[in-house]
Parts: C-alpha cells; structure tokens; sequence
C-alpha cells in the first residue's frame, strides 16, 4: 500500500556524510536557532535500530500529529490575532489625525468591527475541530481541521494587515511586533500543507454527502 512505503529515520547531525550547508531564510531573515537547515545527505549510513516505530511507518506516524499540530498553530494564531487587534484598538484610540482618534475617522470603526466578528468565527470553529476531534477522532475530523487550517492564518493575516495600516509606517518596523507576527502567519499557509491541499479536502468531503 502507498501508506506503507515511507519511515521515519533519526539521523544524528555529527554522522559521516551529513553537512549543514546553511540555515535557510524566511522572507529574508535569518530563522536560526528555530528554522530550518539546508542539509545535504551524502552517502549516510545509520543503523535499522534509528528507524521510528518500524519500516513503512512514516505515513502513520506524521498523520497521527499532524491533526493535533494543526489545531495547535491555529490555537497560537488566535492568540497572535488577539494581539494584533489589542494593539489596533490602542493606536486607533492614541493617535490623532485632524483633531480626532484614528477609531472615528477612515471607516476604523467597520475596520475593528470586522476584525473582531471574524477573529470570534474563526475561534468557534478551532473548538469545533479540536471537540470533533476528540468525539470522532482525527481521520473523521479531517475537513473540520482542514477548514480551520485555511480559515485562521488568513484571518489572522487580515488583523495584523490592518493593524500594520492603522500604525502606518510604525507598523512596518521593529518597534512594533506586527511585521514579525505577519511574517510567522503568512508561513503557516504553507506549514502542514498549503491551502489549496485543505481545501481539496473539504471539497472532496462535502461532495461525498451527494455522491
């Protein structure tokens, strides 16, 4: 079966024929100590005993902490959402443009409004998959997770997008977090799969209800 054709192998970084060749960049920064490593694997060797769990068990092992994965990123992302809003609302109401807070002039107050109706969407449906999850377990929860992976990160980048426009300039640069907070949301469109995978999947489990 094609579930059963991959491992999982515990390759020590010192072992003859691995080299790390560079750390790799996210949107042109460095992401050491926590990011990824450009390695190359040059006639490795390592004993059968480093293979995880046993042979052919790699599919299984990644699906089984994917499903929780996913709910954990999209856990931090409402938290990281959150922030973005709290500090939205406290420049709109700190700073003045034409004698009056930044909240009554623009259309801020649809702005926060918007922000807070999604972020609140999205929250419930995170307590959907987590509790379908636990109900009927991961593989039945799948569209649930899926939807929730696709769903948060673009909310979140869409808090922080405005939430960046309210600071201006400020917005973009290290005095605030938000450049940073936007930078991590927009890698998890990507992180345990890309939003057009998820959204195959909920597709494709929607049509079985008429098929």
């Amino acid at each position: 079966p094609k579930h059963l054709r991959q491992s999982q192998i515990l390759v020590p970084i010192d072992a003859a024929g691995v080299t790390v060749l560079r750390p790799m960049y996210v949107f042109g920064k460095d992401d050491a100590p926590h990011g990824h490593m450009h390695i190359k694997f040059d006639n490795v060797r390592v004993p059968k005993d480093n293979i995880i769990l046993g042979e052919g068990r790699g599919f299984e092992i990644s699906q089984g902490r994917l499903g929780p994965g996913r709910i954990h990123h999209c856990m931090r992302s409402i938290g990281v959402a959150e922030r973005a809003l709290e500090l939205l609302c406290k420049r709109a109401l700190s700073r003045t443009a034409f004698g009056k807070p930044l909240a009554e002039l623009g259309g801020n107050y649809d702005v926060i409004a918007d922000s807070r109706i999604e972020l609140d969407m999205c929250r419930l449906a995170v307590l959907k998959a987590a509790y379908m999850m636990d109900t009927i377990g991961n593989k039945e929860a799948r569209k649930y997770i899926s939807a929730i992976k696709v769903a948060v990160p673009n909310m979140t980048l869409k808090v922080i997008d405005r939430a960046i426009q309210i600071h201006g300039a400020l917005g973009v640069s290290q005095d605030t977090p938000l450049a940073a907070m936007w930078t991590g949301q927009r890698t998890l469109r990507l992180a345990d799969g890309p939003d057009e995978v998820h959204r195959r999947v909920i597709a494709r489990e929607e049509l079985k209800q008429y098929q």
